[in-house]
C-alpha cells in the first residue's frame, strides 16, 4: 500500500472511534474497554497501510446454539465481508476463514458482495460434515504466511481453555479452535470485538474485563493481539477500520469503502439471514431465542445503517 497519509488523519480516526464506541443503553459495560483501546484503530490501519505486500486472512463466525434455529449470529460476517471486499478491490490477497457450524452463513454473506470464487477456508468441527482439519489449514498458513490476520466477533477461550458465549455457556461443540491458527505464526494480529469473550481480548488486563463485563470472570478471552478494536457492535469496528484506512490512504478510499452503502449492507444481511440462516438477538437482556431477522445484537438494520452513514460521512 502507499505510505502517504492525510496530515489530519489521526484526529479524524479518533472521530471514527467515538462513533463505534457507542454502547446503546450501556448494555455490555464495555466503556472501560473502549477507553483502554483508544488509538488502536489508527495503529491497526497504519500497520496495514505500511506493509509493502499485505496478505490478509479474516476469521469470523459466532454460533448461537440457543437460536431458533441454532445458527451463526449476524454480527461478524457482514463486517468481515466488507473488509474482504475493500481489500479485494485493491488487489490485496485476502481470504475468509470460519468453521463448519458458521460456514453457510459466511458463504451467504460473501455471495452478496464478493466475487463468486472468493476464497473461504472452513475448519472442521466434530459432528459437522464439512471443513478441513485444523492441521491442514495450519500447514497451508505456514506454507504461505499472511502478513495480517484479522479476527472479528470470534469467540476465544477463557482462562480455563473453554470458549463461552455471553451467557456463560460452553461453545466447544460449535466452535473450532481457530485461535490456534491466529497465534500460529509471526504475523500482525488485529482483533475486533464487543463483549470481552472474543479473540484478541487477552490484550487487555484481565481484571478490566472481569470487573466490567457481565460474567466476565467466566468468559474473558485470554487470546491476545497486536491491535484491539473494541466497538459497540463488532460489525461497526470492521467498517471503521476500512474508513480509517481510507483516511490514511486517501487515494484508495473509494475502493476500500465502496461496499459501505445501505444497498450493499442490507443485501449482505438479508442473504445471510435467508440463506445461512443467521440469527439475531431479539432484545438485549431478554430470554427470547435469537431468530432470523434483519437485526444485529438486538438493534434493527436501520440503526446500523445510520452508524455506517456517520462513519462514511467523515471521509473526504
Amino acid at each position: 500500500m502507499s505510505r502517504r497519509a492525510a496530515p489530519d488523519s489521526f484526529a479524524l480516526v479518533r472521530r471514527l472511534e467515538d462513533i463505534i464506541g457507542h454502547d446503546p443503553g450501556a448494555r455490555r459495560g464495555i466503556a472501560p474497554l473502549i477507553s483502554a483501546t483508544r488509538g488502536s484503530l489508527h495503529a491497526a490501519a497504519q500497520s496495514l497501510r505500511q506493509h509493502p505486500q499485505p496478505d490478509i486472512r479474516i476469521m469470523t463466525g459466532f454460533f448461537l446454539a440457543h437460536g431458533d434455529p441454532p445458527a451463526c449470529e449476524t454480527d461478524g460476517p457482514p463486517g468481515a465481508v466488507h473488509l474482504a471486499a475493500g481489500f479485494d478491490r485493491l488487489g490485496i490477497p485476502c481470504r475468509l476463514t470460519t468453521d463448519a457450524p458458521n460456514a453457510a452463513a459466511v458463504r451467504a454473506a460473501a455471495a452478496a458482495a464478493l466475487r463468486a470464487d472468493f476464497p473461504i477456508e472452513v475448519a472442521a468441527v466434530p459432528d459437522y460434515p464439512e471443513g478441513e482439519e485444523l492441521s491442514v489449514l495450519s500447514a497451508s498458513w505456514r506454507a504461505q504466511p499472511p502478513s495480517h490476520v484479522i479476527s472479528i466477533e470470534r469467540c476465544g477461550p477463557a482462562h480455563d481453555g473453554i470458549a463461552r458465549n455471553s451467557r456463560g455457556a460452553e461453545m466447544t461443540a460449535h466452535n473450532a479452535p481457530l485461535e490456534q491458527l491466529y497465534m500460529a505464526g509471526d504475523w500482525t494480529r488485529i482483533a475486533i470485538g464487543d463483549g470481552g469473550n472474543e479473540i484478541g481480548m487477552g490484550a487487555l488486563p484481565r481484571d478490566l474485563v472481569t470487573e466490567n463485563i457481565p460474567r466476565g470472570l467466566e468468559i474473558a478471552s485470554t487470546v491476545p493481539c497486536d491491535h484491539l478494536i473494541v466497538s459497540g457492535v463488532s460489525n461497526w469496528g470492521a467498517m471503521a477500520l476500512l474508513c480509517a484506512l481510507g483516511l490514511i490512504h486517501p487515494e484508495a478510499a473509494a475502493d476500500l469503502t465502496a461496499s459501505l452503502t445501505p444497498e450493499i449492507d442490507r443485501r449482505i444481511l438479508t442473504q445471510m439471514v435467508a440463506n445461512g440462516p443467521a440469527v439475531a438477538i431479539q432484545e438485549w437482556g431478554a430470554d427470547a431465542a435469537p431468530r432470523p431477522t434483519l437485526a444485529v445484537d438486538g438493534l434493527p438494520w436501520e440503526y446500523h445503517a445510520e452508524i455506517m452513514r456517520k462513519l462514511t460521512d467523515i471521509l473526504p
